[in-house]
């Protein structure tokens, strides 16, 4: 099975519509959402195509294959319009024999680890920056984002298959990767 992870869309359809092609293109069986899917927020500037109302359409063609968490830009109202769950702050998912607790960032984060154990995977988004590290026993992980990258990195997103982690950017480049 080959996860696709995305985050940090903040309504930009023309992003989104690259990222679903990209993740068509790795042959994604699911789709992670980190958060953040609609709205920019007050600290980001106006992303380019920036459309939330065609961006929750096109997420919602997509409903049965993506997994998603509760960004801190989400909300009750963005629920409304999209047609699977974005509520959680956080989900647990199980592969290869390994517990991956996905969150957006803005509550449990690299630097406040939820209660992990040996082995176990960290995957968050809201820094919009790229990340793929050890921690101890645990692997921490950022696809970054596929928007709005910070700190001069590309837009970028994650895919995990097998037992190898990459974040790449949209011109197949590997930023970083880690195996598991």
């Amino acid at each position: 099975m080959k996860l696709f992870f995305m985050s940090d869309i903040h309504g930009s359809i023309g992003c989104l519509n690259r990222t679903l092609r990209q993740a068509e293109l790795e042959g994604a069986d699911q789709i992670i959402s980190l958060g953040d899917l609609l709205y920019h927020g007050p600290r980001n500037p106006l992303p380019s195509d920036y459309n939330p109302k065609e961006v929750a359409a096109k997420l919602n063609e997509y409903k049965s294959r993506i997994i998603s968490v509760r960004g801190n830009c989400d909300s009750e109202v963005d629920q409304m319009l999209i047609e699977f769950p974005i509520l959680s702050e956080y989900a647990v998912l199980f592969y290869e024999g390994r517990r991956i607790f996905a969150t957006h960032g803005h509550h449990f984060h690299i630097d406040n680890l939820p209660p992990l154990t040996k082995g176990d995977i960290f995957i968050q988004g809201h820094t919009h920056v790229p990340v793929a590290e050890r921690r101890g026993d645990i692997i921490v992980l950022n696809p970054g984002s596929v928007t709005l990258p910070k700190e001069n990195n590309p837009p970028s997103y994650g895919i995990l298959e097998s037992s190898t982690f990459r974040i790449k950017d949209f011109e197949g480049n590997i930023l970083k990767e880690i195996d598991l």
